[in-house]
């Protein structure tokens, strides 16, 4: 009873967990062990670790206040307020084309219908809007825990296969390339910053955070949101990792050079693990990499709408304020895709290069969005139990000068 207590009461961490889990982790996750081998598995700990404080000061916030962040950006000052919006506004659309861009050829491999990547772009959007409407915020949370569940179990078992496939002594054997060329300084900055997720979804998970607790009809205890947390966050690192040890084991040392193309290398993971497993287990590897961006594009449909209805009147909150909010819901909704279809209708020639501003976007706002977290749990908006302690605070500060640092390297190795 204790148990299905507590998974009831658990829902933002999974929504935070499908969220992340998508390209940085079939790809990029893949891609470095592929590439590197193990050598590499220092810089995801460090980008799963440096993140967690900042993260985790979203629902905290929600929690002790009753509030989501972009209120508390608002109480902040103006600079905090527009920054975020201009985050939200210069990614949104690019990100919603890059995540289901990419789901759509994994379904095609999955399915093989026949159907072209704007075809299937357009039924996995409106199979997406039809459980945001219909199911609302308890339909996305239990969706999410299914996936997130069924993504974990998929790709463990994958892992264990891959281990058991005896792939481990050539893994070792392998040398591994130099981490000192301009190449690979520039994939492991590209890595580490998109690993688990950008800090802009600490947004995301405190607007989750408070509806849960408007959904359930419970206040909302600091408590539980750090238990929630820790179980999304966890699982999404965890899940990184298992991605990350399927290239190492599949991919590494194979002699094969893997295509820069996010469907076309994870139709090369597919085919890799068949040739080192047997072609019974393509099926098993594609679910999981199907499930895996499906579970980004349903939660994106989702938290992007949900900004853009908090953001003229984040503080309020009654029943006529939330029934104004489900009409701006319901309207961004629709017309987020419907601007992202046409991103990936008209202008795929230049799409590259709207991901690459879009990432580049994020990836520079972190240090930002770090600082504003931690001014909101250590300042006087934050009643003074729930604030971080002293060591918590020395510990965010050092993965706060870390992303500075890391924002830095980015930048030289962008333009210098």
């Amino acid at each position: 009873m204790k148990f299905k207590k507590y998974l009831k009461n658990i829902g933002p961490g999974f929504l935070l967990a499908g969220a992340a889990i998508g390209v940085s982790h079939l790809v990029q996750a893949t891609r470095a062990g592929a590439d590197y081998g193990f050598i590499l598995i220092w810089a995801l700990l460090l980008a799963c670790i440096s993140k967690y404080p900042f993260l985790e000061f979203g629902p905290r916030y929600a929690a002790a206040t009753g509030q989501h962040l972009i209120s508390g950006y608002k109480r902040l000052g103006k600079f905090p307020y527009w920054i975020y919006i201009l985050i939200t506004f210069g990614s949104m659309f690019i990100i919603q084309a890059a995540v289901t861009i990419v789901t759509a050829g994994l379904a095609e491999r999955l399915f093989n219908f026949g159907w072209s990547p704007f075809v299937w772009s357009t039924a996995i959007i409106l199979a997406c809007i039809a459980l945001l409407l219909i199911g609302k915020y308890p339909g996305l949370d239990k969706s999410m825990k299914l996936i997130v569940s069924l993504l974990t179990l998929a790709t463990l078992f994958a892992v264990i296969m891959a281990f058991g496939a005896g792939t481990l002594e050539t893994a070792v054997s392998t040398p591994a390339p130099s981490l000192w060329t301009t190449a690979s300084l520039g994939f492991i900055i590209a890595f580490m910053g998109w690993m688990p997720i950008p800090l802009d979804a600490s947004v995301w998970h405190s607007i989750w955070t408070r509806e849960k607790a408007i959904q359930s009809n419970q206040k909302l205890s600091v408590r539980g949101a750090f238990a929630d947390f820790n179980v999304g966050y966890l699982a999404a690192a965890f899940i990184g990792l298992l991605f990350f040890l399927l290239g190492v084991l599949v991919m590494f040392g194979s002699g094969s050079s893997f295509s820069g193309n996010s469907v076309e290398f994870s139709s090369q993971l597919v085919e890799l693990y068949g040739k080192t497993l047997g072609a019974w287990s393509k099926p098993l590897i594609s679910i999981a990499a199907f499930i895996t961006m499906l579970s980004t594009v349903l939660t994106v449909t989702d938290a992007f709408p949900r900004v853009i209805s908090e953001l003229k009147d984040p503080e309020k909150n009654s029943p006529k304020y939330r029934k104004q909010k489900w009409k701006f819901y319901t309207w961004a909704v629709f017309l987020i895709p419907v601007f992202s279809l046409s991103i990936l209708f008209f202008l795929s020639g230049s799409f590259t290069l709207l991901v690459d501003f879009a990432a580049g976007l994020s990836f520079l706002s972190a240090p930002f969005l770090a600082w504003f977290n931690y001014k909101l749990v250590t300042g006087n908006q934050m009643p003074k139990k729930h604030r971080p302690g002293r060591n918590y605070r020395i510990f965010s500060l050092i993965c706060f000068w870390f992303l500075v640092l890391f924002n830095l390297g980015y930048l030289y190795y962008t333009f210098l």
